[in-house]
């Protein structure tokens, strides 16, 4: 192997922010938390989404408003207008 051309790996915790479930691993992504566990310090990294609580490995869907969601956009841009295309004649 060549040197200086690899990353630094790092003991890290990847911890779910819904569930509160934490991954201990390691990585090349650090964080300004820390904490130590059984002597070994780890880069603390808060994650939104994990396989703890992703719909395709929980099996559990989320209802989307998305009615909410258009009426939402045309509140906020119903009143604006496109553009018309200019006349070239």
């Amino acid at each position: 192997m060549k040197a200086d051309i690899h990353p630094d790996y790092h003991p890290v915790i990847f911890q779910d922010m819904t569930s509160g479930k934490r991954y201990l691993t390691r990585s090349t992504a650090t964080s300004a938390n820390k904490e130590t566990i059984d002597g070994v310090e780890y880069y603390v990294i808060s994650m939104g989404v994990t396989a703890d609580t992703h719909p395709f490995y929980t099996g559990k869907s989320t209802f989307v408003d998305t009615e909410g969601r258009i009426d939402k956009f045309q509140k906020r841009f119903g009143a604006v207008r496109r553009a018309k295309k200019p006349s070239l004649g």
